[in-house]
C-alpha cells in the first residue's frame, strides 16, 4: 500500500514538475518574442489594447476557423480576455492560456461524444431537415448541445449521400440500394470525423502544444501575415523548402480516404530508394527514433512530415505493412537528396522562331554552399543548353512560384540586364539600400516574355518588377500576389534557441522607379483571363498586410528602349477573345465563385436534391471544361540534344519528362506567351 501510494505520489510530482516547466517555457516565449519583435520588425506595434483585441481574434479564430467546436457561452468567457492580452505580455504573463486549452480539450472530447453517439441513430433523408449553405464569413457559434448534434447529424447525412453520389452518378443505383449502401458508410465517414478531432488533439503532440504556439503566431500575424512562429521542426522544413537539396528519407506521404499514412513517392537516389525494400503505396504504421515514436493512426500527415523532419531524427525505424498486409520494420537514415520539387529543366519550342521555356518553381538556393549556388546557377546552366540549340526567344515561366532567396532573384536578375540597380530596401529606422547588378554584359540578350499569375509571390516578383522596370522583359498573365516585403529566421532569444523561431519581417524592398508592389501586385503588360481571379488570395486582402506605399526611386537607370507593348497587347487580345480555351476559363472561374465563395443556398435534405447540386454543378464543369481538355498547341515541344543524351539512360527520368513534355503542349498560357514572343520577334525583325 505505502509503495503504491509513493509510486502515485511520484507521478504527481513529476506531472505537476512537467506542467510547470512547459508554463515556464511558454512565460519565457511570450516575454522573448515581444523583444524580437521590438528590436527587429519592420514596423513594430504597440502593446496596448488594440493589439490585444486583435490578436485575440486571430487566436481565437486559429483555434476554430470554422466555428465547429466552441460554443457561445465559451467565447463570452474567453472575451474576459479581448482587453487583458496586452496586460499579460507586458507583464509576462502566461496563466491566460490554461484556459483555452483547457476548453478546447473539452470541447474536442465533447464533440467526439456526439458524433460516437450519432451513429446508433436512425438517419432521416426525407427532407425533414435543412441544408444551409453559407460564405464562409457567416458561419456562427454554436448556441447550446441542441444545436452540436443537430449541425453533426446534418453534416454526417450531407456526408453519406455526397460518397454516394461520387461513388455512383446512376441515381437509380443508389435509390435500388440505399439502405444497404447507407448502413456500411455510416460507421466509415463517423469514424473519419473521429479521426479529424483526434488529429487536432494530438496536433503538435498535445493540444497545449498547439494552443500555446497559436497565440505565439497570432502574437507575430498582428504585424504582418507573413511573420511567424517556427519550431524547431517547422523551422527545419522551411529551410528545406528553399533548398536544392536537403537531408532526408526520400518518401513523400499523404493521408488517404481511409485515414492510412500512404507513400506516393520515392525520390531516386534517395535512403529509401536504395533500400529498394519501401514501394509506393505502403502504409506507414509508425515512426521510431532514439528520440521517440509516432503512432500515425489518426495523426494528420503534417504530423508525421514534421516528425521525419526532425533533425533529431536522423536515423527512423519505419513499421510499413505492405500490400500483401505483411508488416516490416525498415530502417532508414537520412542522406542528402535532391529535391525534385526545386529543380529547372530547359525546353525547346518549335514553331516559325524556335524559343526556349524555362519553369521556375521557386528560388532556391543551397544554403550549405560558400557562394550560395542555388536557381540562378541552374537557370543559366539551362540556359546555355537552351542556346546551343540557336533559340531566339526565351519564356520563363514563375507561376505558382511563392519566392524564396531574394540573393537569387537578384543574381537572375543581373543575368538578363547589364548592370544596374534593381531594388531598394527599405529598412525599419527609414534608411535605404539599393540592390544592384555589378556585373557587366548578360547571358541573354534576345527577347523573353516571363509568366505570372495571383500565385507569383515576393521573389518573383522581384524579378519581374526588375524585368518590367528595365523594358527587358514582356511580363504576361495576372496580377501578382502583392508581397513587397522580406524575412529573416532568427531565434526569439538568441541565448536559447530551444524558445523556438520568428520568421520576421525586417525590411520592405520598392522598385527601382520608387513605386511598390506591396499589396498590389506587378501589373502585367498584357493580362490574361485567369481561374484564379476574384478569389481574393492575393496579400491585399489578408488582415495586417504593411500598406502599398513609395519612395524617392533612382531617376537614371540604364533601361532599355520601349518594348511595343501596345502593339503586342492588341494582338494577343484578338486571338483570346475569339478562343474558346479561354473563354471556358471565364466561365469555370464564375462557376467556382458562384458555387464555392458566393455559395448562399438552402435546400431540404434529401439524396434528390444533394443528387441534383452534385451532378448539376459536375455536368457544368465537364460541359465548360471540355475545350480545355482537349487542348493541344501547334507547336513542337523538344527537349535540348544535352538532355535527350542524360534521359536516354534513366526510365523513370524518361516518363517523368513525358508528362512534362504533355504539360507544356496542352498549356494555353505557355502557347499565347508563345505566340507573343513571336510576334515580339517579327515585330522586332521589321525595324
Amino acid at each position: 500500500m505505502l509503495k503504491s501510494l509513493c509510486l502515485v505520489l511520484l507521478w504527481s510530482l513529476v506531472s505537476i514538475f512537467g506542467y510547470s516547466q512547459d508554463k515556464e517555457i511558454f512565460c519565457d516565449q511570450i516575454i522573448a518574442l515581444k523583444s524580437t519583435i521590438k528590436t527587429n520588425h519592420y514596423l513594430p506595434k504597440i502593446v496596448d489594447d488594440s493589439l490585444s483585441t486583435h490578436v485575440f481574434d486571430l487566436f481565437l479564430n486559429s483555434l476554430d476557423e470554422d466555428k465547429r467546436l466552441f460554443t457561445k457561452s465559451d467565447v463570452t468567457l474567453f472575451e474576459n480576455d479581448r482587453f487583458a492580452l496586452d496586460d499579460y505580455i507586458n507583464a509576462g504573463n502566461c496563466e491566460f492560456i490554461t484556459n483555452y486549452a483547457t476548453v478546447l480539450t473539452k470541447r474536442i472530447e465533447h464533440t467526439k461524444r456526439v458524433i460516437s453517439n450519432i451513429e446508433s441513430e436512425n438517419f432521416d433523408y426525407t427532407g425533414k431537415d435543412t441544408l444551409v449553405f453559407k460564405p464562409d464569413s457567416e458561419f456562427r457559434y454554436f448556441k447550446n448541445d441542441e444545436a452540436i448534434k443537430g449541425y453533426w447529424s446534418r453534416r454526417i447525412r450531407y456526408n453519406i449521400l455526397y460518397n454516394l453520389v461520387e461513388n455512383d452518378s446512376v441515381l437509380d443505383a443508389i435509390k435500388n440500394d440505399f439502405k444497404t449502401l447507407e448502413r456500411d458508410l455510416k460507421p466509415k465517414l463517423i469514424q473519419k470525423e473521429l479521426c479529424k478531432l483526434e488529429e487536432l488533439k494530438n496536433r503538435l503532440g498535445s493540444v497545449d502544444r498547439f494552443v500555446k504556439e497559436a497565440f505565439l503566431n497570432a502574437y507575430l500575424h498582428y504585424h504582418d501575415p507573413n511573420s511567424t512562429f517556427f519550431n524547431a521542426s517547422e523551422k527545419e522544413m522551411f529551410i528545406n523548402s528553399l533548398s536544392n537539396d536537403q537531408l532526408s528519407f526520400g518518401i513523400i506521404t499523404s493521408k488517404n480516404d481511409d485515414g492510412d499514412i500512404v507513400i506516393v513517392h520515392i525520390t531516386p537516389g534517395s535512403a529509401a530508394f536504395n533500400n529498394g525494400t519501401i514501394e509506393v503505396n505502403d502504409v506507414v504504421k509508425s515512426l521510431s527514433s532514439t528520440k521517440g515514436t509516432l503512432e500515425t493512426y489518426c495523426v494528420s500527415n503534417d504530423d508525421v512530415l514534421a516528425f521525419a523532419s526532425d533533425k533529431n531524427h536522423n536515423t527512423i525505424t519505419f513499421k510499413i505493412k505492405k500490400k500483401n498486409g505483411t508488416l516490416q520494420n525498415i530502417e532508414l537514415t537520412k542522406t542528402k537528396t535532391k529535391i525534385e520539387e526545386n529543380t529547372v529543366s530547359g525546353f525547346l519550342l518549335e514553331d516559325t522562331s524556335k524559343v526556349g521555356y524555362i519553369s521556375i518553381p521557386s528560388f532556391y538556393s543551397d544554403l550549405e554552399s560558400p557562394n550560395g549556388l542555388g536557381l540562378a546557377n541552374d537557370v543559366a546552366k539551362e540556359l546555355y543548353k537552351l542556346q546551343k540549340e540557336n533559340i531566339k526567344g526565351l519564356i520563363l515561366d514563375l507561376r505558382f512560384n511563392g519566392g524564396g532567396s531574394m540573393k537569387e532573384a537578384a543574381d537572375l536578375s543581373g543575368m538578363f540586364i547589364n548592370r544596374g540597380p534593381l531594388s531598394i530596401l527599405r529598412y525599419s529606422d527609414g534608411n535605404t539600400y539599393t540592390i544592384k547588378d555589378m556585373n557587366r554584359g548578360t547571358l541573354f540578350t534576345k527577347p523573353i516574355v516571363v509568366l505570372v499569375n495571383n500565385h507569383s509571390a515576393s521573389a518573383s516578383e522581384f524579378f519581374a518588377a526588375s524585368m518590367q522596370d528595365y523594358n527587358r522583359a514582356v511580363v504576361l498573365g495576372s496580377t501578382t500576389h502583392g508581397k513587397a516585403s522580406a524575412q529573416v529566421i532568427i531565434p526569439i532569444d538568441n541565448d536559447n534557441e530551444a524558445l523556438g523561431y520568428s520568421k520576421l519581417t525586417v525590411e520592405k524592398f520598392y522598385r527601382v522607379t520608387g513605386g511598390s508592389h506591396q499589396a498590389k501586385g506587378v501589373i502585367p503588360d498584357i493580362i490574361l483571363p485567369n481561374l484564379y481571379d476574384g478569389f481574393n488570395t492575393q496579400e491585399e486582402f489578408t488582415a495586417y498586410a504593411l500598406k502599398n506605399d513609395s519612395i524617392a526611386g533612382i531617376k537614371n537607370y540604364p533601361k532599355l528602349k520601349k518594348l511595343p507593348i501596345a502593339q503586342l497587347k492588341n494582338k494577343s487580345l484578338s486571338r483570346v477573345q475569339s478562343d474558346s480555351n479561354f473563354d471556358a476559363i471565364k466561365d469555370l472561374n464564375k462557376l467556382i465563385i458562384k458555387n464555392y465563395f458566393e455559395l448562399d443556398k438552402t435546400y431540404p435534405l434529401t439524396l434528390d436534391n444533394v443528387y441534383r447540386e452534385i451532378i448539376g454543378y459536375r455536368n457544368q464543369w465537364k460541359i465548360i471544361n471540355a475545350p480545355l481538355k482537349n487542348h493541344n498547341s501547334d507547336f513542337a515541344v523538344n527537349n535540348t540534344t544535352y538532355t535527350k543524351e542524360v534521359i536516354s539512360y534513366n526510365d523513370d527520368k524518361k516518363t517523368i519528362n513525358q508528362a512534362f513534355l504533355k504539360e507544356i503542349k496542352t498549356d494555353i498560357y505557355i502557347e499565347e506567351a508563345q505566340r507573343i514572343l513571336q510576334d515580339l520577334l517579327n515585330l522586332i525583325s521589321l525595324k
